[in-house]
């Protein structure tokens, strides 16, 4: 497989200007040594957890359950089911995946293998570097995400091993009570992956997801380089 594989970068380059959920702060890089001065180039880099292209630990919404670094690595490379409900949102920040698109994708495609990851395309990716466009205005959050009813569905009969979505969050940003992170996934140890890209180059089924994340030790998420591999 790995030999004729054709290799996905899944990840939004993390700089300083990337766009954060409210109130998160940006990433901060300073120089602490350079080639001319040094011999050699260094930087020290700070940076929320949650911050561009990353890693949602159960623990994110639950206490007690795994943190970052507990996460098996056997559960970090994956088998990718890409669900592109891209065409149904349009420009429709409200949109969320529904059971009905969900089932209608395995009537084509088959049944949703067990412990796949589960990708959604909704084609907000287009809109990662305009603020307003990607999250909403400011202090009113909108963009596509998973319905409640379509990830109980993936979660509790298809048995996913991880959501990832292509938008700020895996819930819809005008959610109240983050339903999907507190009371369907992470309870059931499932991990997420926000701020995705590229997904339009994967195929519905047959590809793998390798999700390079930071074992840090007590931590919530990390950014991650998210990596496709598609025969």
């Amino acid at each position: 497989m790995l030999n004729n594989a054709k290799v996905v970068d899944l990840t939004i380059p993390l700089g300083t200007d990337i766009i954060m959920w409210p109130g998160a702060p940006s990433p901060e890089m300073e120089t602490m040594v350079t080639v001319a001065h040094d011999g050699f180039f260094a930087r020290k880099v700070s940076f929320y957890e949650h911050t561009g292209t990353h890693f949602d630990a159960p623990c994110h919404f639950i206490e007690g359950k795994a943190t970052v670094d507990k996460i098996p690595a056997s559960t970090l490379v994956r088998p990718a089911v890409v669900i592109d409900i891209s065409a149904e949102v349009g420009d429709n920040a409200d949109a969320v995946l529904t059971l009905e698109q969900v089932k209608a994708f395995e009537a084509k495609n088959g049944i949703i293998p067990k412990n796949a990851a589960i990708l959604l395309r909704t084609g907000w990716e287009d809109f990662n570097t305009d603020s307003v466009k990607y999250a909403g205005p400011e202090g009113d959050l909108h963009f596509p995400g998973f319905g409640a009813e379509a990830a109980k569905y993936l979660v509790n009969e298809r048995e996913a091993v991880g959501l990832g979505i292509d938008t700020l969050g895996i819930d819809p940003g005008n959610t109240v009570d983050f339903p999907v992170h507190s009371q369907i996934s992470h309870p059931k140890g499932l991990w997420h992956l926000e701020n995705l890209q590229n997904l339009k180059a994967l195929p519905p089924i047959g590809s793998w997801i390798v999700v390079g994340v930071l074992p840090l030790v007590g931590g919530s998420g990390s950014p991650a380089r998210v990596i496709a591999l598609v025969p």
